[in-house]
């Protein structure tokens, strides 16, 4: 029998955290597209700067913004103690929310990756500095979301490119229900504890910028997405504890508006410094992530319309088809010059390639991205569900055996009646949780005996 699998928490969607996921992918993939040997591609670059060119922050961004949500989501449900199923249900929940586009990009691109390996004799099979390994054992450890975790660098260890970072982020993932337990008895800390914890997770990564202008050290991934999600827990762990005014909303507002402005300011000076030193910005990135999740106004207001959450919900399967879509052209540019020749011609025909990722990110997430993972979350294998609630069994009344006379009407006690429980089969119901909920609009994490009055979004779940 299929049961439908509960949610641990159904917090309303924070929509200007949503609406940054898509800032952050499009900045991704502008920054991909910038190595195409196009005229019109170098002067873009020559114009933008290093606001295009220092488009891998985004995923530093990304995991900024997933260890807020996660911590927003699911904190309160596993922090009081580890317990198996309940850590169980989480990792299949996440498994539901990656994997199925996941397996359909990395299959069909895979078959391009062997074909090119079979007909090349052993060349390049994909545009990347060192090349992944073509085997059953590296489509295995992809297929499994483990290809990075016993390497240094996370060069050459996917044949999407860019899902090394799903890979990591896999990795805390499965080590959040451990985590949680450790954050859930210091959420209580001083917030400016709290806040000064996430901008020194930040810091060794900043701190590369501006040493060496790269984030690249032996184990830099790891550090980035520990660090990185680690600062989005603690910033969560200080904004859940902020009652929001009108005027505080006006003010986080502001703060989320100059922070926005920091950041593209930091990297056009950075360079004045040295190329890649603007990358140190990424210390902006737990206030960026803080101030939005409460502001009302100004960039969070534009984040928060309609268009921004669509493309924020989209913006997952947008990283997943770029590189192959791009993959296909940079190939064909390869063997057919007319797509690189500085003509009309060739400038249109690339700007229609990087436009359409967004079709082709639509079609991915409506078709595979949201209903695989509905469909993973209905299917949660039985062991993991939680048990239904048993009433507490009640004593059995003690009763006077009947008397041999009459018995006034009532009948004779012919001995005790157990009393009647009900054990109610299916889905358990839905924990309220302790911890402050977000909110739509003006007001943002309040405690929670507001929760129960929020309005609720049934799309709540943001990574």
């Amino acid at each position: 029998m299929t049961t439908t699998a509960p949610r641990e928490t159904r917090q309303p969607e924070v929509r200007a955290l949503t609406g940054l996921r898509i800032v952050a992918a499009v900045w991704v993939v502008v920054f991909h597209f910038h190595f195409t040997a196009l005229g019109g591609v170098a002067d873009v670059v020559a114009a933008t700067g290093p606001v295009l060119t220092a488009g891998a922050l985004g995923v530093d961004m990304f995991f900024v913004l997933s260890g807020f949500v996660i911590a927003y989501t699911y904190l309160d449900v596993l922090g009081p103690r580890l317990r198996a199923r309940a850590a169980g249900r989480f990792v299949w929940a996440r498994t539901a929310r990656l994997w199925p586009a996941y397996v359909v990009v990395l299959v069909l691109f895979g078959a391009w990756v062997v074909a090119r390996h079979a007909v090349g004799g052993g060349g390049p099979v994909v545009f990347q500095a060192e090349q992944p390994d073509v085997t059953v054992g590296a489509f295995v450890r992809q297929l499994l979301l483990v290809q990075l975790w016993d390497k240094p660098y996370f060069d050459g260890a996917s044949w999407v490119g860019p899902t090394w970072s799903i890979s990591a982020e896999w990795l805390a993932y499965l080590l959040f229900p451990v985590a949680a337990v450790v954050l859930y008895r210091v959420r209580r800390l001083p917030r400016p504890l709290l806040a000064i914890g996430a901008l020194l997770l930040m810091a060794p990564i900043a701190v590369s910028y501006l040493v060496t202008g790269s984030p690249y050290f032996p184990w830099s991934w790891l550090v980035r997405i520990l660090c990185g999600f680690g600062a989005g827990v603690l910033v969560f762990l200080v904004v859940r504890r902020i009652r929001v005014t009108a005027r505080g909303g006006r003010v986080a507002s502001r703060i989320a508006d100059a922070t926005a402005v920091l950041i593209v300011v930091g990297l056009c000076a950075g360079e004045l410094a040295g190329e890649g030193r603007g990358g140190a910005v990424i210390l902006l990135f737990p206030v960026l992530v803080g101030a939005l999740s409460i502001a009302d106004g100004g960039l969070a207001r534009l984040l928060s319309t309609r268009a921004f959450c669509y493309g924020g919900r989209a913006s997952y399967s947008l990283y997943l088809v770029h590189i192959p879509i791009f993959e296909v052209y940079w190939l064909a540019m390869a063997h057919f010059p007319v797509l690189v020749g500085p003509t009309v011609t060739a400038h249109v025909i690339g700007g229609l390639v990087l436009l359409a990722t967004f079709p082709a990110a639509v079609l991915l997430h409506r078709f595979v991205e949201a209903p695989g993972s509905r469909v993973m979350r209905t299917h949660m294998p039985s062991f993991l569900h939680e048990r239904p609630a048993v009433e507490p069994r009640q004593k059995t009344p003690q009763v006077r055996p009947a008397s041999s006379g009459p018995s006034r009407g009532r009948g004779p006690l012919l001995g005790a009646v157990p009393v009647a429980r009900t054990v109610s089969y299916g889905p358990p119901q839905q924990r309220t949780p302790r911890h402050a909920a977000g909110t739509v609009g003006r007001t943002a994490l309040v405690p929670s005996g507001t929760a129960r009055h929020a309005r609720r979004d049934p799309r709540a779940a943001l990574s």
